[in-house]
């Protein structure tokens, strides 16, 4: 098929991998324009823009869809379909109208489940014991299109955020291919009225962890928050960022060590955290963490 490719993040490249291989013809790839990054704040391309390069593609950035101009430029393309995927840009009617089957959107949710801008971090943040991809044929809503394709994934009791996009990526690669290898015989789904709920922008300061919460309710936060933006709390005035956590057993003043191993007392239980880093370091794991950051039994967390 000749297909429009719209995405930009790292969570779109395996799905334009999975395109090309599948032997589709690629009209054109959307994405974000690049952006300052890094020490220098020089432009750079997204994830998307470099590997779309990489294999030799049409790259198109514009800043909006809106104009007469842009929607006329992506019409001229002449499209089978359009597949979107973490794009960052709303469609506008004429562009979602262009393509002979119209836009697929890929959304890491089990629509009507999580609607909106962070369905993976919600998911796990709020405890889900499931979550998904649907190939979902769009529409001028908010993720309120009939489902062509959808299949279920159970959450690890530990996954992050991070672990979990990257299966889901790699998921909707996969189930676009199969959707476009039998569109003509797939019947749309309207989503069910019941059930709508919506995945609001993960904010800034959602991260900082209250000790006197639940275990349960921290480990989801510390999983749901990592790597971006990373929940956290301050030990000695430093602020540390708590990428990886399990529930354990034990009691104790809440934000107090239970241990020399990062087991933290909660609300109610305790959490032990598996990952962890300091301002200005790398990442480590807690083992590595607490031979450079040793907190001993009895410490303090979330002071100062």
């Amino acid at each position: 098929m000749r297909v429009i490719f719209m995405g930009t993040p790292d969570f779109s490249v395996p799905v334009l991998d999975a395109l090309v291989k599948a032997g589709h013809e690629i009209a054109a790839v959307y994405c974000q324009p690049p952006r300052p990054a890094g020490r220098g704040k020089k432009d750079r391309p997204t994830p998307v823009h470099a590997r779309a390069e990489a294999l030799g593609l049409e790259v198109r950035h514009p800043v909006s869809l809106k104009s007469d101009e842009e929607q006329a430029r992506f019409a001229a393309l002449q499209a089978d379909v359009a597949v979107v995927v973490a794009y960052g840009l709303i469609l506008p009617q004429p562009v979602l109208d262009a393509p002979t089957h119209g836009c697929l959107n890929i959304h890491a949710s089990l629509l009507p489940r999580w609607r909106g801008a962070a369905p993976i971090h919600r998911a796990i943040i709020s405890g889900d014991a499931e979550t998904g991809i649907c190939i979902m044929q769009m529409e001028a809503g908010l993720d309120t299109g009939p489902v062509l394709l959808r299949e279920a994934t159970a959450i690890g009791a530990e996954e992050t955020t991070g672990a979990l996009h990257d299966r889901l990526s790699v998921m909707g690669a996969r189930l676009i291919v199969d959707a476009l290898s039998r569109l003509e015989d797939l019947t749309p789904e309207p989503q069910p009225e019941t059930g709508v709920t919506y995945a609001a922008k993960i904010d800034k300061a959602e991260a900082a962890v209250d000790w006197s919460q639940p275990a349960e309710a921290i480990s989801r936060q510390i999983r749901g928050l990592a790597p971006f933006p990373g929940a956290w709390t301050t030990l000695g005035g430093d602020r540390i960022k708590l990428l990886g956590a399990r529930v354990v057993p034990g009691s104790g003043a809440p934000g107090v060590a239970l241990d020399d191993g990062f087991t933290i007392a909660c609300g109610e239980a305790a959490v032990e955290v598996t990952r962890a880093q300091r301002a200005g370091k790398g990442a480590q794991e807690a083992e590595s963490f607490l031979r450079g950051m040793a907190i001993p039994r009895g410490t303090k967390l979330g002071e100062g």
